[in-house]
C-alpha cells in the first residue's frame, strides 16, 4: 500500500522511520511539510496537522484509511470521508502513553511560569544572581478544563504539590468530582466560576465547535490578574488576539503554550515578547508515547491489509 505522511520526514522524533521499519512491505512518502498536494494513488493517509478537506478527498481514488498519529481529528471532514467510505481512526490519548507525556509537559510549563523561567534566563545572561524571586505552588488552586485522559494524568501529578484541584466536565460533573476526588467540579456553564477561583488554568479538553475560541476577551476577564493559562489542547481554543490583550493589559499574569493559532507560529509574533513560555507542540513527543502511538498506527495498517476494520474509528 501507498502511505502518505503529511509532515517532514524526520518530524516527531523520527516517527515515520520507526513505522517504516515495522511495515517494510509498504511504500511510504513524506510530504516534506505540513501540507498535502494530492491524495491520488494514496491508500493510507497519516494527516498529522494537515486539514483533510472535502476538496482534497475528492481526489482520493484509492484512500481507505485516514489514520491520525495521535488523538486529534478536528481537521478531517468526517462527512466527506464517510460519503467515500473511508475509515477515520486515531490513537486515543489515554491508551498510548500520550496523556502521561502531555501532563508532564504541563507540569513543566506550570513550574516554569511560577518560577519565572524567562526571568532566570535573563539573569544568567547578565550575571545577576539570586533573581528573580519565584512563587510557591503550595495552597494554590489549579483549574482543569477537561477531565479526560490528560486531565486525569494531571490530577495524579498535581497532588504532590499540595494544591487544591477543581475542574470542568461536560457530562456528570458530580460523578467526576466523587470519582476523581476533586474539591469542586462544574459543568461547562460554570466555566466563569472556575476561572475566577484558579491560580492556574489548564486547557485539556477536546476541540469541538463549542470549544473553539473558548478563551476570549469575555472569559479572560473572569481570571485573576495573578493567574496563568496553560494550553495543552489545540490552538483554536484560545483566541490569539484576546490572549495578547489579556497579557499586555495584565488581565492575566502569563501563559504556557504548546499549541498555537497557526503551526508553526511566526517566531517574530509580538505575543512572544510578553510573558509566554512556549514549546513547539512537543507535549506528546516522548519515548513512552512514541511507542504507544506507533503500535496503534501499525496495528491499524495491518488490520486494513488483512481486510479487517481498523480500531478506534471515529465513523462506522
Amino acid at each position: 500500500m501507498n502511505i502518505l505522511f503529511a509532515a517532514p520526514e524526520d518530524a516527531w522524533g523520527g516517527f515515520l522511520g520507526i513505522v517504516r521499519t515495522q511495515l517494510p512491505n509498504h511504500r511510504f512518502t513524506a510530504t516534506g511539510g505540513f501540507a498535502i498536494d494530492s491524495l491520488a494513488g494514496v491508500d493510507v493517509l497519516i494527516p498529522t496537522m494537515c486539514p483533510v478537506t472535502r476538496t482534497l478527498l475528492a481526489e482520493a481514488d484509492r484512500l481507505k484509511l485516514i489514520q491520525q498519529c495521535g488523538a486529534g481529528l478536528e481537521g478531517v471532514d468526517m462527512a466527506a470521508a464517510e460519503e467515500k467510505r473511508i475509515f477515520v481512526a486515531n490513537v486515543p490519548t489515554a491508551t498510548s502513553g500520550n496523556a502521561e507525556s502531555v501532563a508532564e509537559l504541563g507540569i513543566y510549563l506550570m513550574i516554569g511560569l511560577f518560577r519565572d523561567a524567562r526571568g532566570m534566563a535573563r539573569s544568567l545572561q547578565v550575571g545577576r544572581m539570586g533573581q528573580p524571586q519565584g512563587k510557591a505552588l503550595g495552597g494554590r488552586t489549579i483549574g482543569l478544563v477537561g477531565l479526560g485522559g490528560i486531565g486525569q494524568a494531571l490530577i495524579q501529578r498535581l497532588r504532590g504539590f499540595g494544591v487544591r484541584i477543581i475542574g470542568i466536565r461536560n457530562r456528570d460533573p458530580q460523578t467526576a468530582k466523587a470519582a476523581l476526588g476533586l474539591d469542586w467540579v462544574g459543568g461547562p456553564e460554570q466555566l466563569p466560576e472556575l476561572l475566577g477561583q484558579s491560580d492556574v488554568v489548564f486547557l485539556c479538553l477536546p476541540v469541538t465547535p463549542a470549544s473553539m475560541g473558548l478563551m476570549n476577551r469575555r472569559t479572560f476577564a473572569f481570571m485573576k490578574p495573578t493567574a496563568y493559562l496553560i494550553n495543552l489542547s489545540r490552538g483554536g481554543i484560545v483566541d490569539r488576539d484576546a490572549l495578547e490583550w489579556a497579557l499586555s493589559s495584565s488581565t492575566i499574569a502569563g501563559a504556557g503554550l504548546d499549541v498555537f493559532w497557526e503551526e508553526p507560529p511566526d517566531p517574530g509574533d509580538p505575543i512572544f515578547a510578553l510573558n509566554v513560555l512556549a514549546t513547539p507542540h512537543v507535549a506528546g513527543s516522548t519515548d513512552l508515547s512514541m511507542q504507544g502511538i506507533v503500535a496503534g498506527v501499525v496495528e491499524n495498517i495491518r488490520r486494513l491489509e488483512a481486510s479487517q476494520a481498523p480500531l478506534n474509528c471515529a465513523r462506522w
